[in-house]
C-alpha cells in the first residue's frame, strides 16, 4: 500500500465517484482540482486546490505522494486555448513535477477520442494510428506521447488508460461497446499501482462487454479482473434507447457524437 495517493480532477465525475473507493491502495488520498472541492475532506483524505497551468503549484502537489492518478483537464471539446492550458502545458507541468519528485507512478487518463474517427466494430490494438475526432483528442495524444518521452528518457511509469464510458451503466447503443464500470475502473487502478513493474502500457479502459471493439491481451500481465459486461443491459437499451441512424456519428464512428463537434472558438 502507498502512503500517499493524489487524484487530480477529483471534483469531477470520476474524482467523486472515486473518493472513499481506494483504500486498498494507499492511506492517503490527495484531492486536487481548480475548483473548489464541495465536499470537506474526509478521514484519510487531504484536499489541495491546485490549476494545473500553474507549474509551481503543481510542483507542491506532487510533492510526498507515491502515484497519480491523472483525472484533471479538460475533458470535453472546447475551444483551444482552455484546452492548452489545462491538457498541453498542464500535463508538461504534471510530468516535470513528477520527475522532481521521485517520478511518482502515473495513471494517465486518456480517451477513446484518440481514435474516434475508426468505424465502429473495427477491432483496435493500441499500435493502431491515432484518428482524433477533435482538439480534445488531439490533446491526449499529447498527453501520451509525453508519458512516452518520460519513459523512455527518465524511466517514469504510466498507465495511459483510453478511458471508454466510464458511467454507472451503459445509456445508449454505442456504450454497449464502450462501457467501462465504476467498479472496473477502481479494479484497474489497483492493479496499476499493484503491480510490480508497470512500463508505459496503452490500456483500454473498458470493460469485459461482449461487443467491445479494443484488444487488451497485451496487459494480461496486471492481472486486472473485468467483472462487469454491458450486455447485461442490452434489453434495457433495446426497450428505452431508439436505434440511431446508422448514418450519424453516434453509429458510425467509435468515437460517436465527438465526431458532430465544430472546431469551437474563444
Amino acid at each position: 500500500m502507498m502512503k500517499r495517493l493524489l487524484i487530480t480532477g477529483a471534483g469531477g465525475q470520476l474524482g467523486r465517484m472515486l473518493r472513499g473507493r481506494l483504500g486498498q491502495v494507499a492511506e492517503i488520498v490527495r484531492l486536487s482540482d481548480v475548483a473548489e472541492i464541495a465536499a470537506p475532506a474526509g478521514p484519510h483524505e487531504e484536499v489541495v486546490r491546485c490549476a494545473l497551468e500553474d507549474a509551481e503549484a503543481v510542483h507542491d502537489l506532487v510533492k510526498d505522494c507515491d502515484g497519480i492518478v491523472h483525472l484533471g483537464g479538460i475533458s470535453v471539446e472546447k475551444a483551444y486555448d482552455p484546452i492548452e492550458d489545462a491538457n498541453l502545458r498542464g500535463v508538461y507541468n504534471l510530468y516535470e513535477a513528477a520527475r522532481a519528485n521521485g517520478k511518482p507512478r502515473i495513471l494517465f487518463a486518456s480517451t477513446n477520442h484518440t481514435i474516434g474517427y475508426y468505424p465502429q466494430g473495427t477491432k483496435l490494438t493500441p499500435d493502431m494510428p491515432f484518428l482524433p475526432d477533435g482538439l480534445y483528442g488531439v490533446s491526449k495524444i499529447f498527453g501520451e506521447a509525453i508519458a512516452s518521452l518520460y519513459h523512455s528518457k527518465f524511466g517514469q511509469e504510466t498507465a495511459i488508460v483510453r478511458i471508454g464510458s466510464c458511467t454507472e451503466k451503459p445509456m445508449d447503443w454505442r456504450m454497449l461497446s464502450t462501457w467501462l464500470s465504476h467498479d472496473d475502473f477502481v479494479s484497474l487502478i489497483e492493479a496499476v499501482f499493484g503491480v510490480r513493474k508497470l512500463g508505459c502500457p496503452v490500456i483500454w479502459g473498458v470493460s469485459a462487454n461482449d461487443d467491445a471493439w479494443w484488444d487488451n491481451s497485451h496487459v494480461d500481465f496486471l492481472g486486472w479482473q473485468r467483472r462487469d459486461n454491458a450486455a447485461r443491459f442490452r434489453e434495457e437499451i433495446e426497450r428505452t434507447v431508439p436505434c440511431p441512424d446508422p448514418e450519424a456519428a453516434i453509429a458510425k464512428y467509435q468515437g460517436g457524437v465527438f465526431i458532430d463537434e465544430p472546431i469551437h472558438k474563444a
